[in-house]
């Protein structure tokens, strides 16, 4: 049986797996963070949280890799899916992301996301984050 206290709280949209360490992604997250709706989604900054917070299922280089998420039902996703997944999570961005996770438009936004990846490591050298592991690939 659960303790009062986790019987009241509701239960998680997503947990969204985010790099704390990159200046970019901590003021995007800090962002949606700020949204109505954000207290149903479990955040885990990667900067900050032990290896078993990731699941058996993602490693920390993964996870620093790219964004993401893993939903209600345990399935997990990255990149475009994950955005798509959060958008979904908040009332605001509820009509997005569900465009967003249409087959062609998810693929499209991927495209855009790997862009975003290769310039993500200069950001983070920039700011004087620490380094990625050199065994993280962007694909």
């Amino acid at each position: 049986m659960l303790p009062p206290a986790a019987m009241n709280r509701p239960t998680p949209l997503l947990t969204l797996y985010y790099d704390g360490g990159c200046p970019v992604c901590t003021r995007e997250i800090g962002f949606y963070q700020r949204r109505r709706g954000a207290e149903r989604i479990t955040w885990i900054n990667l900067a900050q949280c032990e290896d078993a917070a990731l699941g058996s299922d993602l490693s920390r280089e993964a996870a620093y890799a790219r964004l993401h998420a893993r939903r209600p039902d345990g399935q997990l996703v990255s990149g475009a899916q994950a955005f798509a997944s959060l958008w979904q999570a908040l009332p605001a961005f509820c009509l997005a992301g569900r465009i967003a996770s249409l087959p062609g438009i998810v693929h499209g936004l991927e495209g855009g996301y790997r862009g975003f990846l290769k310039v993500r490591r200069l950001w983070r050298k920039e700011a004087g984050a620490c380094q990625l592991p050199d065994n993280t690939r962007f694909k």
